[in-house]
């Protein structure tokens, strides 16, 4: 098993993701999933997923099945007072990069839980962003 990691929502919806036959198809984006020995997944990247299955209520009820079940490897991670307002503090910081509140609270959970390893498409975002009370811890970006 490879250490915890964080989800953001492209990453996971790619880990997920089938073919019409029922193959995976992002086999990176799955294995890193599947070996993860906990997988956090952040109240608004929950959120946001619910919205790009909005046409597919049954994979949502699955998933949402799924990362409850206190049997899987899933943590459900629900935004604290303090990860919003770090999330915008960052936002703030790399203005540039527009972040939004979902990304930056991914930052900050990883930040707060001192797990750096994020499943993420988004590497424009995550690749430039600095974590940490000095801004000096980067991310580590998987696949």
């Amino acid at each position: 098993m490879s250490p915890p990691l964080i989800v953001d929502t492209g990453g996971f919806l790619r880990a997920l993701a089938r073919t019409a036959d029922g193959r995976t198809s992002f086999p990176d984006y799955e294995e890193a999933l599947t070996s993860a020995n906990v997988i956090i997944v952040p109240g608004l990247v929950l959120a946001e997923i619910d919205y790009f299955l909005r046409e597919n209520r049954a994979a949502m009820r699955k998933l949402i099945a799924e990362v409850f079940d206190p049997a899987t490897r899933y943590e459900y991670e629900p935004p604290l007072p303090s990860d919003i307002v770090r999330a915008l503090e960052l936002d703030a910081r790399f203005r540039n990069l527009n972040l939004g509140l979902v990304d930056g609270t991914v930052a900050a959970v990883a930040e707060r839980r001192q797990i750096y390893r994020i499943l993420s498409t988004d590497r424009r975002h995550f690749a430039a962003i600095r974590i940490g009370p000095r801004l000096t811890r980067t991310l580590d970006l998987v696949p």
